[in-house]
């Protein structure tokens, strides 16, 4: 790797938490490095942080997007911890930590135990009304069932039920995947979301096995301190993130402004901005959906970035007083089976699930509306939308009367589909941007993981990768299309 002389510039196109972390490490790398790197970070709309939006006010704290980040990835919670944050974590409120399935229209607890689907505790399982006794045996079975032969990926359905059977597929796996990955479970990839599954059945040769053995290292690991919470959030909500993070960037920071096209230059590229302006750069992080501006340049990586395909959501929040519900609010809130009648895909008991999210004597709920469980809702006028939402927590949670106060927000094709296959299609969009894109890197939410930790640490990396370019080398990272690698 050569040293540079020249100031290279590098521009970076979304200004959601990737984008924001792209800016983060370049400019820390570049610093430590003592090279001379400017960038300017281009956002279409008028804020930044992308899906992360909070509205804190009148004792409430309302996300729009993700609620938290989990703490066994450590990216998030180590960037709290570095922007000086660490006092304004927070954890789950896990004396009430349970969850709920809806089953025959009814929210029946899913048992004591069950980790990632997986269960560890036999006698709560076993007294379960959620699952039948035939279903239970059937998950058992996982202990006998021969380990899987080959490394090809395959499907969320078509592992959990080869391992465990269809009814643990239906009644816990799928609800609980889709409330992560807004995913139909029959084309989410198993590697690309939970390579730990993979790993578990080559390796115990059972799913329950390995999960027992992991939880035992947990509790030897944590002996004598007090574990993290799985999930961990900000006191004033994750836009606190945001605004501390975006106040520790010195480059040029460009709200609504969109980029209408990249084209080559020589070995720079040149972005066409609205209003006729231009913006030259030796380097593009792209942080925003690419599909679009990179078609022109390389189509065939173009091609490969239109089969990620993206889904449309919605979140409600109502605020009632505790007389309005007459549920025990035990728990942090329920998902849905889409084999149920339910409208919703799930919905979050927010104000049991973390502290000082609202005043005492008020309950916050939010529900979860849209992506493969019936897209089309996603676009109701909002009285429609909160008034199907009201309906459904009514039926479900005994809630009564009008809510005091409803935010509604709306994420239209913002949730990436990581199909079966997806993590050979990130590397081939990687491997062929090295040959036709030189200098061009990716990062977000559509590519390595949808949390916030995966699109921090995926900003890092392309932050470094483009560093390295920079420098007259390449990165290391770069995998032929042909190979095959679990993430």
């Amino acid at each position: 790797v050569v040293g540079m002389t020249e100031p290279k510039h590098v521009a970076i196109v979304g200004g959601g938490i990737a984008g924001l972390a792209c800016a983060y490490y370049l400019q820390k790398k570049a610093q430590a490095e003592e090279r001379p790197i400017s960038y300017t970070l281009l956002e279409a709309g008028g804020r930044l942080g992308g899906k992360i939006e909070t509205d804190a006010s009148d004792g409430f704290v309302i996300e729009g997007g993700p609620d938290s980040f989990i703490s066994q990835k450590p990216w998030a919670r180590e960037l709290c911890l570095e922007l000086g944050l660490g006092d304004r974590l927070i954890g789950t409120n896990d004396v009430k930590r349970k969850t709920y399935v809806v089953f025959r229209d009814q929210l029946r607890a899913l048992p004591d135990g069950v980790m990632l689907i997986i269960p560890t505790r036999f006698l709560p399982f076993a007294l379960s009304p959620l699952i039948s006794p035939l279903g239970k045996l059937r998950m058992a079975m996982d202990l006998v069932i021969p380990r899987r032969r080959g490394a090809d990926d395959e499907s969320l359905s078509s592992f959990i039920t080869r391992r465990l059977g269809r009814e643990a597929l239906e009644k816990i796996a799928e609800p609980l995947m889709a409330g992560i990955y807004v995913a139909d479970p029959y084309r989410l990839s198993l590697r690309s979301t939970f390579p730990r599954f993979l790993d578990m059945e080559q390796q115990y040769g059972s799913l329950i096995r390995g999960m027992l053995h992991q939880k035992r290292m947990r509790r030897r690991m944590s002996s004598g301190h007090q574990p993290l919470p799985l999930f961990m959030t900000l006191r004033g909500g994750l836009e606190e993130l945001v605004r501390t993070l975006a106040s520790r960037l010195t480059g040029d920071i460009r709200l609504g402004c969109k980029v209408q096209s990249v084209l080559r230059t020589g070995t720079r590229y040149r972005l066409q901005l609205d209003g006729d302006q231009v913006l030259d750069a030796d380097g593009v992080l792209m942080c925003a959906d690419a599909a679009g501006l990179v078609r022109p340049l390389a189509p065939e990586v173009g091609r490969e970035l239109d089969r990620i395909r993206y889904l449309s959501t919605a979140t409600v929040s109502l605020v009632f007083d505790r007389s309005q519900v007459r549920h025990p609010l035990d728990g942090f809130g329920f998902v849905v089976p889409k084999t149920e009648g339910c409208r919703l895909m799930a919905a979050t008991i927010v104000s049991t699930k973390f502290p000082g999210r609202a005043p005492d004597g008020k309950v916050l709920l939010r529900a979860f509306v849209g992506g493969y469980h019936n897209e089309a809702l996603v676009e109701l006028p909002d009285p429609e939308l909160v008034g199907l939402v009201r309906g459904e927590l009514g039926r479900l949670l005994g809630v009564e009367g009008e809510p005091e106060r409803v935010r509604v927000y709306r994420w239209r094709h913002a949730n990436a589909q990581y199909d079966v296959g997806h993590t050979d299609l990130v590397h081939r969009i990687e491997a062929r941007s090295a040959t036709k894109l030189p200098g061009v890197f990716y990062a977000g939410g559509a590519y390595r993981g949808v949390g916030i930790p995966d699109c921090i640490h995926q900003g890092e990396q392309a932050a470094g990768h483009c560093l390295a370019y920079l420098a007259g080398g390449y990165p290391k990272w770069h995998v032929p299309s042909s190979v095959s690698s679990r993430q």
